[in-house]
């Protein structure tokens, strides 16, 4: 890395007036659109602030009136008040104590970073920095000026620095983290500081924002006096008509990276930051008034540390306020280094034309207009531009406003950026645009599209949001895309998988998806503990033909794994299982091809889910199964296996086919009787409480099957070769025993339950020569076996093998327990789609389980690729009028002293939504009364606050809120005394842990009612 390595922008996210996103701002700014609009009622009371200029003045202060404004109009964004705090941990008082620019800069920050294809949770712990331009700090004079409201939350509610830190925080950024204010310069030099931490390694990501918000009219009043203010409200820079400022809000935040790492993970790149600069003005006119010369100064030194003239420069985003003196220096500085370029002249514009002066977010939103430009390969028209002010000699200088907008050429571009303080602090960056990187997909590659939210409500509006934008995508990026949202969209508790092999396809599927929001799976974030998987591996009879061909055409990690195993069967076997199996040989229903093939499979489809970190913990096999869960648990060398299975295989072949197998709705013991006297008869498999499966002689089996079919009982015939599992096994047991004579005898490295002895082999039992002949003819016991299984509390069990077979009978085996277990078939059968392994993956998700995507992929289709971002709830809204201190408007509800916020949910205090427990019903109590005052202290909802949640993570408690709840506890409860902190900390998991914590603290015996109104809980 050079020291002047060029700095990737690779995501942004922002909102200003009139664009509520990156893409709605983009078509403001081609639409050349005014985004101006008149002071929010919710803002302040703009005609009480207001005295209209006077046309013939006859004094400074009838010009200048001294508290009011010249404007009613400025720049304002939509909703600035509403948040999702919970998305972020938030408690909802500690949100509405909080400025809403640390509001918007943690949602802008998080869409940024999914904006550069990164998942925000893949950067949590990392040495990412924050760098925050931010010039006003309105809220902390609206929240503080009441001295008894003033509680511990708001110290952390306001403050520059907490812009930056908030969004560290509750992201878990480790590197640096800061505000800066230098008024109007403030975020283009936060950009600064994020491109030089990146050039000495002090990060590897960085986010560089900018932000500002309008919450009083004390800024307004101050250009009104210093006579910069536009009474229009509109900035109209290098214009004839140019008057003054009007001034404007927005949030901005850029993800930027190292070039040569960007480049490296292939990830996508707006554009480039060549090279930034700031300096001072100096002593000059006034502290307030722009010096031409250290403007000319930084432009120069920029371009020259950046390798470039003015030659090179196309297009210039300026300052351009809109001021007469402001755009005049401006024009002089650019011009003396523009005037004697070779070409044309180099376009001039402000964003500032088309919604005002956003302050301290000016400047970032400057550069991305210019990030836009390269990225588009398009500047957008100035606004005003008909009116050019002619003193401006701009043409002379070789500058031109754009009245339509200008194509840029092919090859690389390059603009330049500025933004000036009105203390003197002058900031400057020269971009280019993206190197050109073409990526291609795997023509007709499937995928499987994975989006999570934190609520089914926000889930639906999301799978919307990304069927829109996907149904304007090319096709060719299916992949691509699918496996972008695998990595960034997969980490949030309620989750919709749908898997597809081409756009339009996935794009329903999301559709339809939507449509199932409110149902879909929800992850308890760790509440119900680790996960645990078992494999169940099918037996004989699920083969069929072409089984699992969707897998080894679509899943390059199957393919592999079954032409492994297909090496190894091909000396035993001598003709390639996996060709038999593709083909779909008619010969694979035989014994002799049939057994390997389902070996194979297995093995194939366990290995492939392995490798992608679906692990078992246990493992259970069903007849011929048993061999690859036997090479699953390390109890089998699979190689050993592969011989083993095709020699078993082999000898069946050469026994008589005189014999079947019938399946019965009856128990084993009720099925015992009718094989009394039909010594060819036996039990086969018991595959549930009424599911038994009988084999043998195909006489006897017919007397079975009449006899019972007169008593009503059903029945089924198997389409099978032999009676396997049945004394017409016997002749080949022993030949078989030898041929297992040198398997190794190793212990199973994971736990398997045995369908030989119905239960889990004991630590000392090995599945051994013995245990495979024995194998061969005995019955079946899988309901005892996988009722062990059951028993032990595993979460999620996956059938291996390429028919739903063991999936049927363990769900109603599941019936019988007492815990949920989630069911997974690998492969349902003949009609599986032509894409099942990445429905499997996307049904093992929303099941809590975590693969490795890229299992699915090959290297082309593993290139990141821009999704919309995260839609946020902004059901919570929270906001202070700008009322004058001491004159409250009319509009403003009245505050009790102490009250936190009239924002918090009706109910929240009282509890209202949690009954009162019966008097003598102390534990009841106990639970009702804790949860009041959880509720209180976080300024939840009751309704939804639940016994699981967890304090820290679902409801915002951090170690100020947990001191106010230990407070409160205390006072509430008194026969408690006081409460140590630190055991208090230990017991903070969720709200149930917390009240069994505080029963076990209650005097022993006690019985005493509490009370169920108390001044702790109001």
């Amino acid at each position: 890395m050079t020291e002047r390595e060029p700095i990737a922008v690779v995501g942004l996210d922002c909102r200003f007036p009139g664009a509520r996103n990156a893409q709605e701002y983009w078509s403001l700014l081609m639409d050349g659109r005014d985004g101006t609009d008149r002071v929010p009622e919710q803002r302040w009371d703009a005609d009480r602030y207001y005295a209209p200029p006077s046309a013939a003045p006859q004094s400074a202060r009838e010009a200048r009136p001294r508290g009011r404004s010249n404007s009613v109009r400025g720049g304002f964004i939509a909703d600035p008040d509403a948040f999702d705090p919970g998305f972020f941990g938030i408690a909802p008082r500690e949100a509405t104590a909080m400025d809403p620019q640390q509001r918007l800069l943690l949602q802008c920050s998080w869409r940024a970073i999914e904006d550069a294809a990164l998942a925000p949770q893949d950067l949590a712990g990392t040495e990412t920095g924050v760098f925050v331009g931010v010039m006003a700090n309105e809220w902390a004079f609206l929240q503080l000026a009441d001295y008894d409201r003033i509680t511990a939350r708001y110290g952390s509610g306001n403050g520059y620095f907490m812009g930056a830190n908030r969004v560290s925080y509750h992201l878990d950024l480790k590197g640096p983290s800061l505000a800066v204010d230098t008024a109007c310069s403030s975020s283009l030099v936060a950009v600064h500081l994020a491109v030089n931490a990146l050039r000495a390694k002090e990060c590897d990501h960085a986010l560089a924002a900018g932000t500002n918000l309008i919450m009083t009219p004390v800024i307004n009043i101050f250009y009104a006096q210093a006579g910069l203010s536009a009474p229009d409200g509109r900035c109209k820079p290098f214009s004839a008509s140019a008057d003054g400022i009007g001034r404007a809000e927005g949030v901005a935040v850029l993800v930027l990276r190292r070039l040569s790492d960007a480049l490296a993970d292939r990830q996508p790149v707006y554009a480039v930051l060549k090279e930034t600069g700031i300096n001072q003005d100096g002593r000059s006119n006034g502290i307030t008034a722009p010096n031409r010369w250290a403007q000319q100064r930084l432009i120069e030194s920029v371009w020259r540390r950046a390798g470039l003239t003015a030659d090179d420069i196309r297009f210039v985003e300026a300052h351009g306020t809109g001021t007469l003196l402001g755009d005049f220096i401006e024009a002089q500085a650019l011009g003396e280094l523009t005037s004697g370029r070779g070409g044309g002249s180099v376009a001039l514009g402000s964003v500032k034309s088309n919604f005002g002066h956003a302050e301290g977010a000016a400047g970032i939103a400057g550069l991305i207009k210019a990030v836009l430009a390269l990225h588009h390969r398009t500047v957008p028209p100035s606004r005003f531009a008909d009116d050019e002010n002619p003193k401006l000699d701009l043409s002379g200088r070789r500058l031109s406003l754009l009245r339509s907008p200008l194509k840029l050429p092919s090859g690389t571009v390059h603009a330049a950026v500025s933004s000036f303080g009105m203390g003197g602090s002058n900031a400057h960056a020269v971009l280019g645009s993206a190197p050109r990187a073409v990526h291609h997909s795997r023509h007709a590659a499937p995928g499987v599209f994975t989006l999570s939210a934190r609520t089914p409500e926000r889930l639906r509006a999301n799978l919307l949001a990304q069927a829109d934008a996907l149904s304007r995508r090319p096709g060719s990026q299916l992949a691509q895309l699918c496996w972008t949202s695998n990595r960034v969209k997969s980490r949030l508790p309620h989750r919709a998988a749908v898997a597809a092999g081409d756009l339009p396809t996935l794009v329903a599927g999301l559709r339809k998806a939507a449509e199932r929001a409110e149902g879909a799976a929800r992850m308890d974030g760790g509440r119900r503990g680790v996960p645990s998987v078992a494999f169940a591996f099918t037996g004989q009879g699920a083969q069929h033909p072409r089984m699992t061909a969707s897998w080894y055409r679509s899943c390059p990690a199957y393919a592999r794994h079954l032409e492994e195993i297909d090496t190894l069967l091909a000396p035993h076997t001598g003709v390639s299982v996996r060709d038999q199996v593709l083909d779909g040989d008619a010969e694979v229903q035989r014994a002799r091809l049939a057994q390997p093939a389902l070996f194979a499979v297995g093995y194939a489809m366990a290995a492939t889910l392995t490798e992608a970190g679906i692990r078992p913990s246990y493992v259970i096999g069903h007849s011929i199964g048993e061999f690859a869960a036997a090479c699953a648990a390390g109890a089998l060398d699979v190689a050993d296996a592969a011989r083993l299975v095709a020699r078993r295989g082999a000898l069946m072949e050469k026994l008589p086919k005189d014999g079947g197998m019938l399946s019965v709705s009856l128990g084993a013991t009720e099925v015992e009787p009718l094989l009394v006297g039909r010594a060819r008869l036996g039990v086969a498999a018991v595959n549930g409480r009424r599911s038994t499966v009988i084999a043998g002689d195909l006489d006897e089996l017919a007397a079975v099957e009449k006899e019972l079919a007169e008593r009503k009982v059903s029945v089924r015939r198997l389409t099978v070769s032999h009676a396997f599992h049945s004394p017409l096994m016997r002749p080949v047991v022993e030949e078989f025993r030898r041929e297992c004579a040198d398997v190794s005898d190793r212990r199973p490295a994971l736990p398997v339950f045995s369908t030989v002895y119905g239960r889990e082999l004991s630590g000392e039992e090995s599945m051994d020569a013995a245990y495979w002949a024995r194998q061969i003819n005995e019955p079946v016991r899988f309901a005892e076996a996988a009722g062990a299984l059951l028993a032990t509390g595993v979460t999620h069990v996956v059938e291996i093998g390429p028919r739903a077979v063991l999936t049927p009978l363990l769900s109603t085996l599941r019936a019988d327990g007492d815990h949920a277990v989630s069911l997974h078939s690998a492969h349902p059968g003949e009609h599986a789609s032509g894409h099942r392994p990445q429905q499997l993956f996307g049904e093992l998700w929303c099941a809590g389980l975590t693969p490795d995507w890229d299992l699915l992929y090959d290297a082309e289709d593993r290139v990141p690729r821009r999704l919309p971002p995260y839609l946020f709830d902004e059901s919570f809204r929270s906001w202070r009028s700008g009322a004058a201190p001491g004159r409250p408007e009319p509009s403003t509800p009245s505050v009790p002293p102490g009250a936190d916020t009239a924002a918090v949910p009706s109910g929240a205090d009282r509890g209202e939504s949690c009954p009162p427990a019966p008097a003598g019903d102390l534990s009841d109590s106990l639970a009702v009364v804790t949860r009041r005052l959880v509720c209180r202290v976080g300024g939840h909802d009751p309704q939804h606050v639940h016994d699981h949640d967890r304090l820290h993570e679902d409801l915002g408690f951090d170690s100020i809120r947990v001191m106010e709840l230990k407070t409160r506890i205390e006072d509430a409860l008194p026969q408690l005394g006081s409460l140590p902190i630190e055991d208090l900390l230990a017991s903070l998991h969720t709200v149930a842990d917390l009240v069994a914590y505080l029963r076990s603290q209650l005097p022993h015996g006690s019985a005493t009612p509490l009370p169920m109104t108390m001044e702790g809980t109001r």
